[in-house]
């Protein structure tokens, strides 16, 4: 497996990710190959679709500013993650639990972290049908049958730091079931599946990185996939509350 990190100018809305990753491919003298997969950060997805917010534009609710004094937010950043989130559970100083989508995110994937000043960007509206989009116009360009994740900076509980979590795949399984395989001892696997989408996102996140690198866009390639036409979102690389090992207890 190769990767590949693609450096970009700072996208803005209305920018078009294709030509841009074209761009981005040509500097590093690299075409695209069919099964090969492109990894795009949440945020670059966002900025270009014009999902981002100016905070001076919201009045926050009272429920909001209840919120902000609890876990040291301000008002209207708190307003908005109330907006965004399903659900929240709890927090700690600057950072609340939320349930998005299916998708456990701190402050409900509200950041102001590499947005314009005085603004906040959402997560993407749709994650799968941007990935789609993404993935079907690459296919127009290059004729090549190609693989599109849209990622997002997680959390694992008690372990520091962030890993790479996928928000969204366009053109392959994400999931790799292990139910009914066999192990090096011969006995019968009843539980694991493998996150294939996760190990991905991760291994591109080490090179995206999280402050100044400018590469929002990771080309993957060289990688065993079971390549589809089906679109995931993020529910569907969830499982429910009840089974998950981490909620279970607190439901």
């Amino acid at each position: 497996m190769r990767l590949y990190g693609l450096k970009t100018p700072i996208v803005k809305t209305g920018d078009k990710l294709v030509e841009i990753v074209s761009e981005s491919l040509h500097a590093r003298k690299l075409q695209l190959e069919e099964n090969d997969v492109l990894v795009f950060t949440s945020k670059v997805v966002s900025l270009a679709e014009g999902h981002l917010v100016k905070l001076s534009s919201i009045r926050p609710s009272e429920k909001a500013k209840q919120l902000a004094h609890q876990y040291m937010l301000t008002p209207e950043f708190a307003h908005l993650v109330l907006t965004e989130a399903d659900k929240i559970y709890c927090g700690v100083p600057k950072a609340v639990l939320a349930l998005k989508n299916g998708v456990l995110a701190a402050n409900a994937g509200v950041d102001n972290k590499n947005a314009p000043e005085g603004y906040v960007v959402l997560l993407p509206e749709d994650p799968g049908k941007s990935a789609k989009k993404i993935r079907d116009e690459l296919r127009r360009r290059t004729g090549k049958r190609v693989g599109v994740m849209i990622i997002d900076s997680g959390l694992a509980p008690l372990r520091i730091g962030t890993t790479g979590l996928t928000l969204a795949v366009a053109g392959f399984k994400p999931i790799k079931d292990h139910r009914r395989d066999k192990d090096l001892y011969g006995k019968t696997i009843t539980m694991t599946r493998q996150a294939l989408a996760d190990d991905l996102a991760s291994a591109a996140h080490f090179l995206m990185g999280e402050s100044t690198e400018k590469t929002p866009v990771v080309l993957i390639r060289g990688v065993s996939l079971d390549f589809d036409d089906v679109i995931y979102g993020p529910r569907d690389m969830m499982m429910s509350p009840k089974e998950c090992i981490f909620m279970g207890p607190f439901l």
